[in-house]
């Protein structure tokens, strides 16, 4: 029997959005702490350590997500584990990010003008104190708003979830969808909830860059 799309099918899928933001939070909290280990061995002394990095970053970078998350769910199967959809989700989104977040941030590391490196070492820093008192400060500013894009990018990439089963704004629309055969319905109220949570940080993406100023290079010599 075909049911009608209606308030009870749109409560269901605007809970199933707290998931969403669940496992984007996951991601990105996980993938954050994963990623400054990552852009602080990125412009590590150590070659190998920089080698290490560089390859994690490669092989996440060029592996699809979804073919991550796949490798993910079943070598959990394969390894005595049971079939954890929640938990294999949180880490291929995890190490996802953390390869993402991880090149952003070298990258803001990186565009503190050398002289700031300079400066701070002929004043007797250790490389600590230069990262702490100087480096730091910096390149938090230049990263802000690439980072908070990001997080739009984390936020669409859930939807893949849906594929292992994972119930969660995408896996519930198409549950909906199966019920009520309205597709030209079920899927816009679900791209109407995907934009309310994604324009928002689009919007204070490019407010901070301009804010911040982050292309200007008198925003980071000062």
């Amino acid at each position: 029997m075909i049911r009608e799309f209606s308030t009870v099918e749109m409560i269901y899928i605007l809970s199933a959005a707290r998931w969403t933001i669940t496992l984007s939070l996951i991601a990105f909290i996980g993938g954050g702490i994963l990623g400054l280990f990552v852009a602080l061995a990125r412009v590590s002394p150590s070659r190998t350590v920089r080698m290490i990095t560089a390859g994690y970053i490669q092989v996440f970078q060029c592996i699809p997500l979804l073919m991550l998350l796949f490798l993910i769910f079943f070598g959990l199967a394969m390894t005595g584990y049971s079939r954890n959809q929640y938990f294999a989700v949180s880490v291929a989104l995890s190490l996802y990010a953390g390869a993402y977040l991880g090149e952003i941030w070298r990258g803001a590391i990186q565009a503190v003008p050398r002289g700031q490196w300079e400066g701070s070492l002929a004043l007797g820093f250790s490389y600590f104190e230069q990262f702490r008192y100087v480096i730091f400060p910096q390149s938090v500013r230049i990263a802000i708003p690439p980072t908070v894009g990001f997080l739009v990018q984390i936020i669409k990439n859930t939807s893949l979830a849906s594929i292992i089963g994972f119930t969660e704004l995408t896996q519930a629309a198409q549950f909906v969808n199966n019920l009520t055969y309205a597709p030209f319905k079920v899927y816009p109220f679900a791209g109407a909830i995907y934009f309310s949570m994604c324009f928002p940080l689009y919007l204070l993406s490019r407010f901070l860059e301009r804010r911040l100023d982050v292309h200007s290079p008198s925003s980071i010599h000062h």
